[in-house]
């Protein structure tokens, strides 16, 4: 069976170099995103969920509610409300908070991270097969630049 990515027709570069670069990455991020909530739906997760997960597994006991909302809200386009987020994982027994509110996860929300991990990692997988490093790289810094030229931050997140 051929797949789309593997039937990719050739064009020449000028034509290639007149595409509407917004809504190229604009059908890259609804496919991509699509496909990681997907991934995550099946461990009844949302984005908001693995971002909870991977930031409180990342440094245990520092993050508050507050602090990660405010961290992760930039990122959300879902409107998402974070305590709700939060309370479901505490509800799951996935995540604890102490008396002064910071969150730490529990040896299930470890494990569950692990398992959103994988689940995202096998997208990544799949949007990467057939493009070399070298060039994934540059669509990164080339989109970087993008962003920066447009006012935005074309720097990695810390």
């Amino acid at each position: 069976m051929t797949t789309e990515a593997e039937t990719l027709k050739e064009y020449p570069d000028e034509e290639l170099a007149a595409q509407p670069i917004g809504a190229w990455t604009g059908e890259a991020f609804r496919r991509v995103v699509g496909a990681l909530r997907a991934q995550l739906a099946v461990e009844n997760l949302t984005q908001p969920h693995w971002w909870t997960l991977n930031h409180v597994a990342g440094a245990p006991g520092t993050w508050t509610r507050t602090t990660l909302t405010d961290r992760l809200t930039p990122y959300d386009d879902q409107n998402t409300d974070f305590d709700q987020v939060y309370d479901d994982l505490i509800t799951r027994g996935w995540l604890t908070e102490d008396a002064t509110g910071a969150m730490t996860l529990t040896d299930q929300g470890e494990a569950g991270r692990l398992r959103a991990r994988d689940r995202n990692l096998q997208v990544h997988h799949q949007a990467h097969e057939g493009i070399d490093t070298a060039d994934f790289v540059t669509t990164i810094n080339v989109l970087r630049r993008i962003v920066a030229n447009l006012g935005g931050n074309g720097n990695l997140p810390d």
